[in-house]
């Protein structure tokens, strides 16, 4: 593959320009449907939570599709929308929320016009915040009511002790229950400032025509003071000690999630690149790592995973085993954990394999022009343009040396949590305590 191939195609697709008020518009052509999704992304999320304020990025999203200046009575902005013919939503992650629309083309102008009244302009009227408050909190009860969700939040506040909140996206019960406008306010002043946002508009579009319309409806938005500037976000401090979690629940198979601190993409971009190539080769059913675990009927199933943030993704090691073969599984999986820095674990042909599938995948992801703007959204969000740009380029210079040396920096004997979650009778019978799941990591 050429070094600079994806950036090259990309090139021509893209454009992007940014307003004096430091708002960046990026606008993708893709005449293949007379469609165009408007969207907005804020560097904005859990990631700025303190824990007075945990659940609140997500509760802002609940808020942004009511009244505001221009439209202030409920229901009128989502009356507007249906007027337009319009499907909108919004999502919360750990280092973005975004707020995006898709309209038919020829309502491009009325589409980001109406976005931007929502943007620039929300009431939080007690009312509709009452409101919100009791929908996120039955999303928090549809959560709960998982037992993986369980083990999720234990295995996570041991993964970054001190901050949880800065990761937990769905919130606190009771910060969520007693919010008020003022905090939303103050939420709005901080993050939902021009210099820390984007607008990006996908579809059956001219750029030009993008450019001037976001220049007329959110070029007079007035610029703000950069949040991470006058109040930095602190660096998560390094995983000191492994720890075991066990989740009872009314459940057959045996669910294992062992997790690490991963790379900062701002701080080592270069093993993040390495971390996605890793783990789709650890993922080709074809690897020693699947079939020593899973063809030998050890495992049912076992995938590894790092989500890609800059304030430290976590990497995953997950599957189900049965409580007759779980610390024999346990055991296995340790063991091929140590032998991730080995000569020939993995081999150069799949190596080769597993670059060329992502660079298709990345393709045919811009084949769909909602989905593309959520994903230029959410690398603009974490990483930046620039990063998304030459992706697959750099995923396509990694060798078998910078997996190698991605595992010994990030997984080889580091520090993990393993969390299990498994029947409770199952448990008794096993005799399973927390610091089992580590011993088990040193044997």
């Amino acid at each position: 593959m050429q070094v600079r191939g994806q950036r090259a195609e990309l090139e021509k697709i893209i454009q992007r320009k940014v307003l004096a008020n430091g708002l960046e518009v990026i606008v993708v052509e893709n005449h293949g449907v007379p469609l165009a999704t408007i969207e907005i992304d804020v560097k904005n999320g859990s990631f700025t939570q303190s824990p007075e304020y945990e659940g609140l990025a997500h509760m802002y999203e609940h808020m942004f599709f009511r009244a505001n200046s221009k439209y202030p009575e409920p229901n009128q902005f989502w009356d507007r929308a249906s007027d337009l013919g319009a499907v909108f939503n919004g999502t919360t992650q750990e280092e973005r929320v975004n707020y995006y629309m898709t309209v038919p083309a020829e309502k491009l102008g009325d589409g980001i016009q109406l976005l931007a009244t929502a943007l620039r302009g929300p009431l939080f009227r007690r009312d509709e915040l009452e409101r919100e408050r009791q929908v996120v909190i039955g999303e928090y009860d549809r959560n709960e009511s998982s037992p993986f969700f369980e083990l999720s939040r234990q295995a996570d506040a041991k993964l970054y002790p001190g901050n949880f909140s800065r990761k937990d996206v769905i919130g606190d019960r009771q910060i969520v229950s007693t919010t008020t406008p003022e905090k939303m306010r103050f939420i709005q002043n901080k993050y939902y400032v021009p210099n820390n946002s984007v607008l990006i508009v996908a579809g059956d579009v001219n750029p030009a025509t993008v450019f001037a319309l976001a220049e007329r409806e959110l070029g007079q938005w007035a610029r703000g003071a950069d949040p991470f500037v006058a109040d930095p976000i602190p660096a998560i401090p390094p995983l000191q000690k492994s720890e075991g979690v066990v989740v009872e629940a009314g459940v057959g198979a045996v669910t294992v999630q062992v997790q690490w601190q991963g790379p900062s993409v701002g701080q080592d971009p270069k093993s993040t690149y390495a971390a996605d190539v890793f783990s789709d080769v650890m993922n080709d059913p074809e690897s020693q790592f699947q079939q020593r675990l899973v063809d030998s009927g050890l495992w049912q199933a076992v995938g590894v995973n790092y989500y890609t943030l800059n304030h430290t993704g976590p990497i995953t090691i997950s599957g189900q085993t049965s409580p007759e073969q779980l610390k024999e599984a346990l055991a296995a999986l340790y063991a091929e954990v140590a032998k991730f820095d080995t000569p020939g674990y993995f081999t150069s042909d799949e190596l080769e394999a597993v670059k060329a599938h992502r660079a298709v995948t990345s393709a045919f992801d811009r084949e769909r022009a909602s989905g593309f703007a959520h994903t230029l959204g959410f690398w603009w969000s974490v990483a930046s343009l620039e990063y998304y740009m030459g992706y697959v380029d750099y995923m396509a210079q990694q060798t078998l040396g910078d997996l190698r040396a991605y595992a010994r920096r990030y997984i080889i004997g580091k520090p993990h949590i393993a969390g299990v979650l498994i029947a409770p009778n199952a448990r008794q019978a096993l005799k399973l305590a927390p610091e089992d799941l580590v011993m088990a990591a040193t044997q």
